[in-house]
């Protein structure tokens, strides 16, 4: 049972001020998301987690460029689920190390990575700025905050990203977008907006809806043209996108530009390849046959070190449920472009679907559950208990885990269901240096 440590505040008294600045959304679907309490972490598991992730993001790295160098099309179309569309734009290969977050069981079977947000991670303000306000009001000075370093790790992602982005001319105002009217995601881009001001570059931010492409020219925003183009929308709804009035292809008209080197995105759209969860069968697939790559590209894919960290941090995974059901393991069953937990159904000692969210309607509940699938072996989830408004309740810790610029930046603790979707409860991270 994970240690959790209530604060004596009521959940109002906390977001009346700074924190509700930072973090609107404290409440989503009309409950509690943000909860006056912290998750308590050794400084051990925090050393081993800076340690494990930054060996899995140069793992996960390491194997984008191989796919990308010497996989073929059909190989990215059919086992990695990539769009047709966003292949050649997804082959480019540029500076490695973005924004991400990679979620972690950390249990009885030790540390495991189960998944990787590589594309469009959320969840920024939280760990960088009410996770410090929230450790402060504990008062107490053995609690620190792991995530204190976030802001600079940030600045430093966005430096190295546009000076290579300079190097191929790509230059001007950096801009930022979102859908203009979700509080969330305008939030999290706005906050990412800020450090890359602080990190000297002009900024400008565009509601999604407010962009304006034309076809083999440019994009545009209120008459500016734009070179360089952060986006907190997925590429696998960016690369259908359709302008139902003028017909372009908006999607494939702006692939096009960064095709061209016209446009430069954040993340990059190489940032694709990783976040299939096909990626992750695929990691496996390599693992497994590693003796077996010198006679496909000439050399050993994995050291001998990177076998054990896979070994280690991650778990089976593959393309198909065999192997599991001849052994009867536990496993879970998670479609290629799942988002809190939709499209995720837990298989063998028992059966449970999450379907994530409130809002969710039959459409989109079929736009997950019809999508490819991949294997993965079950762990247990570390139970928790905590105060809400509505009572006690008993989840299950998910550690969600930044790795921004290739380096730790910060933690994201979530209490949810064995499947954690939308409706699970955030609970900021805190270190006790007693336990050192």
């Amino acid at each position: 049972m994970r240690q959790m440590h209530s604060l004596p505040y009521r959940h109002e008294e906390v977001f009346a001020g700074e924190a509700g600045q930072h973090v609107p959304y404290h409440r989503m679907y009309g409950k509690q998301y943000c909860v006056p309490a912290l998750t308590m972490y050794t400084p051990q598991e925090i050393h081993e987690l800076q340690r494990a992730v930054e060996l899995i993001d140069g793992i996960y790295c390491k194997v984008m460029r191989f796919i990308q160098q010497y996989m073929p099309d059909s190989f990215l179309e059919h086992q990695l689920g990539i769009h047709p569309g966003l292949i050649a734009a997804a082959r480019m290969e540029t500076v490695t190390g973005g924004i991400t977050r990679q979620d972690w069981i950390i249990g009885e079977a030790g540390f495991k990575c189960i998944e990787n947000n590589t594309d469009t991670p959320t969840g920024i303000p939280e760990a960088a700025v009410l996770e410090r306000i929230l450790v402060g009001m504990a008062e107490d000075a053995a609690l620190t905050a792991p995530s204190a370093d976030m802001d600079a790790c940030i600045r430093n992602c966005f430096r190295k990203w546009l000076e290579a982005y300079a190097g191929q001319g790509l230059q001007g105002p950096v801009t930022f977008t979102s859908f203009g009217e979700h509080v969330e995601d305008r939030t999290n881009t706005e906050y990412l907006m800020e450090r890359c001001r602080e990190a000297g570059y002009e900024v400008r931010y565009a509601p999604l809806e407010e962009l304006e492409i034309f076809p083999g020219d440019a994009l545009y925003h209120d008459g500016h043209q734009i070179q360089l183009l952060y986006r907190l929308y997925p590429l696998e709804y960016l690369v259908d996108d359709r302008d139902e009035t003028t017909g372009v292809d908006i999607g494939a008209a702006l692939l096009e530009l960064v095709q061209d080197g016209r446009l430069g995105l954040m993340n990059p759209v190489q940032h694709v390849l990783m976040q299939s969860k096909g990626f992750m069968a695929a990691i496996w697939s390599l693992y497994e046959r590693n003796e077996q790559t010198p006679e496909y590209c000439g050399f050993r894919l994995f050291t001998d070190a990177e076998l054990d960290s896979i070994s280690r941090y991650l778990l089976p995974t593959y393309f198909e449920a065999g192997p599991f059901e001849l052994e009867s393991t536990p496993y879970v069953e998670k479609s290629y472009w799942g988002r809190e937990g939709r499209g995720t159904l837990l298989l063998g000692e028992e059966t449970e679907i999450n379907t994530a969210g409130p809002d969710e309607d039959e459409e989109m509940a079929a736009y997950y559950n019809n999508q490819p699938k991949i294997y993965q072996q079950l762990v247990p989830m570390e139970q928790a208990v905590i105060q809400t408004e509505d009572g006690d309740y008993s989840g299950y810790l998910l550690t969600g885990v930044f790795v921004i610029g290739g380096r730790f930046a910060g933690v994201l603790p979530r209490i949810g269901e064995k499947v954690t979707g939308d409706m699970a409860y955030y609970c900021a991270a805190a270190v006790n240096e007693r336990n050192g």
